[in-house]
């Protein structure tokens, strides 16, 4: 479920979203339920995400009605996992409360950092001590805590950076994610990057950055289990899990995307246009793309890599009907002799050297 409401758009951030227009709530619940009436019948999901957006920006009431939709849209199973995300500056002890009222089961958190001079720089409008105390409500009230954190902020150093981590790892989160900032085109960030005020930090440094974080995150007892994900055991985030497995999903809201049956579709990603459209009786769909047999076990291929495990070949080749070696095997050979792909006991794997370049490789094997 895709939720578009934000406080203000961060710098860095080129989301589907719309800021300070909760004015648009009432119309965005009606697009959705209509939304939801038109797609496949109701059927049990193993996983609910509700993201943004942010989540935590809808009202009391507003936010009941979704939790009534999604439910009665695609009931939870039992011992499912519900994640919703929120933005510290909005949680309070009530609100966390009504979620684990509805059955929510995971919080993940928009932390970004524990310094609040990052914080400002990356235009966030909470404080380190919004990020512990919406911890503290959380695990108080039984619900799993995902942490998002930032690294390779503008100016950040990597003592700045090691701080942040052993922060994280003090409130005992069982998920952590972590991310290197990136500016994209058509951010204020990206026009501040043009003019010179802004300057990302170097290649060299931000790798420092993401080996220190699996390092430290490792030796606090984190499974490194996905490139930007650590878990500690039994937490990994089953959702995302399902993603990089490439099973199917239904998705809802502006920008959102769904995979069902090897049919991939997109809703609208104005949220003023997908609300205009649906509320008028007509699609949220602005793409939609049939994945060939192919283009499938591509996909599989490159979502199983980003797991640190890897792609065992025998079940690849049960699953797909493809062995990787027919669709990418030059590919696989080339990154093989630079270091960073290995074969350990019958799985292709990322090396620790593939780790800081992965993005690098994925179009050569898609």
């Amino acid at each position: 479920m895709h939720v578009p409401f934000c406080a203000r758009r961060c710098g860095y951030c080129d989301f589907t979203l719309v800021a300070g227009r909760l004015d648009l709530v009432e119309d965005y619940l009606r697009a959705v339920e209509l939304e939801a009436s038109v797609q496949a019948p109701p059927a049990e999901v193993d996983t609910l995400y509700f993201g943004g957006g942010t989540p935590s920006q809808l009202p009391g009431e507003a936010f009941d009605r979704l939790c009534r939709t999604a439910q009665a849209w695609r009931p939870l199973a039992a011992g499912g996992e519900w994640t919703v995300e929120a933005n510290p500056a909005d949680v309070t002890a009530g609100w966390i409360d009504r979620l684990a009222g509805h059955g929510v089961t995971r919080l993940s958190l928009g932390g970004q950092s524990f310094d609040d001079d990052k914080l400002r720089l990356l235009e966030r409008d909470h404080t380190a001590g919004h990020i512990r105390q919406s911890i503290a409500w959380a695990q108080s009230a039984g619900l799993e805590v995902c942490l998002d954190l930032i690294f390779a902020a503008p100016s950040e150093g990597l003592e700045a950076w090691r701080r942040d981590l052993d922060h994280a790892i003090a409130l005992r989160p069982g998920h952590i994610s972590t991310y290197g900032l990136t500016i994209e085109q058509g951010t204020s960030f990206w026009g501040r990057r043009l003019r010179g005020s802004l300057v990302e930090v170097d290649d060299g440094l931000q790798r420092e950055m993401y080996l220190l974080a699996i390092d430290t995150l490792t030796a606090a007892g984190y499974q490194h289990y996905e490139v930007s994900s650590f878990a500690k055991p039994g937490r990994r985030s089953r959702h995302n899990l399902a993603y990089w497995r490439g099973d199917g999903c239904y998705a809802l809201g502006p920008g959102a995307t769904r995979y069902v049956d090897g049919v991939r579709e997109t809703n609208h990603r104005s949220t003023l246009a997908y609300l205009r459209r649906v509320l008028a009786g007509g699609s949220a769909v602005a793409e939609r793309e049939e994945l060939t047999a192919e283009q499938r076990a591509r996909e599989a291929l490159v979502f199983g890599l980003r797991q640190i495990d890897g792609v065992c070949a025998a079940e690849f080749r049960s699953r797909t009907g493809y062995t990787m070696a027919s669709l990418v095997g030059d590919a696989i050979e080339r990154f093989t002799r630079q270091g960073l792909l290995e074969t350990v006991s019958g799985r292709l794997r990322l090396t620790r050297e593939g780790l800081l370049l992965s993005d690098a490789l994925w179009p050569d094997l898609l």
